[in-house]
């Protein structure tokens, strides 16, 4: 399979990159944040369910280990798999099927009677969450403007956090309620079910997509319906787009292009970008309960403690909005990157609750706002053609290293203790910052086709 020669005017880009955002970008965010919201919440919901299991179920720290790299192996299916779809058939259909998937998953989760059932449970369920990721992500970064794609990004990503000490606070409550509490948190997961309701009837397919694709009519029907709607609202003419860039059209998806001359460099620093980024994000968000009840803190502070920590994720996704378009996403992650591994050190190390609160918070708010450039950054760097089989791609990397990093890190806490798994996490930060930071491409406040060159 090959790409086709032939291209198209580049007209679409042009004309989206100099709308303004009104309030029919507005419907947009929304629909989005509240995609995320309930995907990252039930991203780290088993993190909070675990301290219930270990207590009811009996489950040891590796059985843990175990089931949370099952989820990474899901979630490694699934961003290959929701990038490949996507760019076949949409991401407007892909995006819908990827939230039901996940939701069902979820609520299938409250179901399970053993921790074998868990694990496969969880690992479906990881498939339907990250191909979500990937196939939102693309989709942001292909419907708003080149100068305010990372902010909205950052902001999209900021409400969808929410999720996360939403998940924290509900599973404090339900979980230490008895032997079948965990099984809610699991429940309140599956309401992406009602979302995939509202996408499905109110969002268009991504002009840039049906363009290269060659179906330039629905891309004109659907842009000139924008505009059309922009207008009304502002009650001005658009400004004329600026000069367009030509954009190859292709008729298949092929993998391979990946590692062609144009895209491998990318490719490879990416990847590895985020494997180390992940084994560091997950080596430190997916362990803060457990390790807190393994270091002497009983279930309910240590579900307290994390729920406290988890509020940082907000105000840390919105600190990427000035960052982002400003320093830009590989100076920002190069920076950010070596704060994060410094505070994780500093919360290893910490001696008293204040100390554990104070900087388990700041490393919760900074992950956030270098997970919101890194989400921003990988879908910038491929052309639209395999723009979210790249990002699919290589993210999934990350994932499946995660599958090892489950295991990997109960490895260290069981043979060198509690220090020893915040000293790796700050590698891994530090390792994926340097990365991005000496090898990556400069993509803020340029246009996709413009990177994509």
């Amino acid at each position: 399979m090959s790409v086709a020669p032939a291209e198209s005017s580049g007209m679409i880009a042009a004309r989206i990159n100099r709308l303004p955002i009104t309030r029919v970008h507005t419907k947009l965010i929304v629909l989005l944040s509240l995609v995320f919201l309930f995907e990252l919440g039930d991203l780290n919901t088993f993190g909070y369910a675990a301290p219930g299991l270990i207590k009811y179920w009996h489950l040891t720290v590796g059985t843990i280990g175990v089931i949370t790299s099952a989820s990474f192996l899901g979630m490694f299916l699934g961003a290959w798999l929701g990038g490949w779809f996507s760019d076949m058939v949409g991401r407007r259909k892909a995006l819908i099927w990827a939230t039901v998937f996940y939701s069902f998953f979820s609520l299938l989760n409250a179901a399970m009677t053993s921790a074998a059932g868990l694990e496969i449970v969880r690992m479906l369920t990881g498939v339907g969450m990250e191909g979500m990721t990937v196939i939102g992500l693309t989709y942001i970064g292909e419907m708003f403007p080149k100068d305010v794609r990372g902010r909205y990004q950052s902001l999209i990503l900021a409400i969808g956090l929410l999720g996360i000490p939403m998940m924290a606070w509900f599973a404090r409550l339900v979980v230490p309620m008895g032997p079948n509490g965990w099984r809610w948190v699991f429940v309140l997961g599956a309401v992406g079910l009602v979302v995939a309701i509202f996408v499905a009837r109110d969002f268009p397919e991504s002009p840039r997509w049906l363009e290269i694709r060659g179906r330039s009519g629905e891309a004109e029907t659907i842009l000139t319906h924008l505009e059309q709607a922009i207008e009304r609202y502002t009650g001005n003419a658009l400004a004329l787009p600026q000069e367009p860039e030509p954009v190859e059209l292709t008729v298949h998806v092929r993998v391979g292009e990946l590692f062609g001359r144009d895209l491998r460099k990318r490719t490879i620093v990416l990847s590895l970008a985020w494997i180390a980024g992940i084994l560091g994000f997950y080596g430190f968000v997916a362990w803060v309960p457990t390790l807190l009840v393994e270091h002497g803190y009983s279930v309910i502070q240590s579900l307290t403690y994390s729920s406290i920590i988890s509020l940082g994720a907000v105000p840390g996704a919105l600190l990427a909005w000035p960052i982002t378009d400003r320093v830009g996403r590989k100076t920002g992650l190069l920076i950010l990157d070596s704060i994060v591994a410094l505070f994780v050190i500093l919360y290893g190390l910490a001696f008293n609750v204040a100390a554990v609160l104070i900087f388990g918070f700041l490393c919760a708010a900074l992950l956030q706002t270098q997970t919101a450039l890194l989400y921003t950054y990988t879908p910038e760097i491929f052309p639209t053609r395999v723009r979210s089989t790249g990002a699919g791609f290589t993210d999934g990397l990350g994932r499946l290293s995660n599958v090892a990093g489950g295991v990997l890190v109960a490895a260290i806490f069981s043979a060198f203790g509690y220090l020893s798994v915040f000293l790796y996490v700050a590698a891994a930060f530090l390792i994926e910052g340097l990365l991005i930071g000496i090898f990556g491409e400069k993509t803020a406040r340029r246009s996709l086709e413009r990177i994509a060159k």
